[in-house]
């Protein structure tokens, strides 16, 4: 699949079609449950979005990482694991020390992520029979 210029895998799009969904879901569900809409909207995305950039790193790092033998596939993929690990600590460390953003707010978008990720097989059966698009081999 393309979007624009650059090929982007189809289970990456669902990811990140996934995340968006999950991250409106709860946009809607807390609006009216919190006083302050503006900062937990802004928190709220600040993790989203953190969580689509980390669904593209993790897909760039499997892909690199094929390109590694068996001693170095390890490597990269633990590398490219603790630079994402160490951005989402330094992001979280910011957001409590400004007060900007709530942290709890920002984990909760950033956990979409895993959400998203048990829940792409379904995403997955979902796409296929909106866009009548079937794997080759099934």
């Amino acid at each position: 699949m393309t979007v624009g210029s650059a090929k982007v895998n189809r289970t990456l799009l669902e990811m990140w079609i996934g995340i968006l969904a999950l991250g409106l879901c709860a946009q809607i569900i807390g609006v009216p449950l919190v006083s302050d809409q503006l900062r937990y909207a802004s928190s709220l995305w600040l993790g989203i979005l953190m969580a689509l950039v980390s669904a593209w790193h993790m897909y760039r790092s499997i892909d690199r990482a094929l390109d590694y033998g068996e001693g170095g596939a390890p490597k990269v993929m633990w590398s490219a694991y603790m630079l994402r690990y160490l951005v989402i600590l330094v992001v979280l460390a910011g957001v409590s020390v400004t007060n900007l953003c709530n942290p709890l707010i920002v984990f909760l978008g950033y956990m979409s992520l895993k959400v998203t990720a048990y829940l792409q097989p379904i995403t997955h059966k979902v796409f296929e029979k909106l866009f009548y698009q079937k794997e080759k081999g099934r």
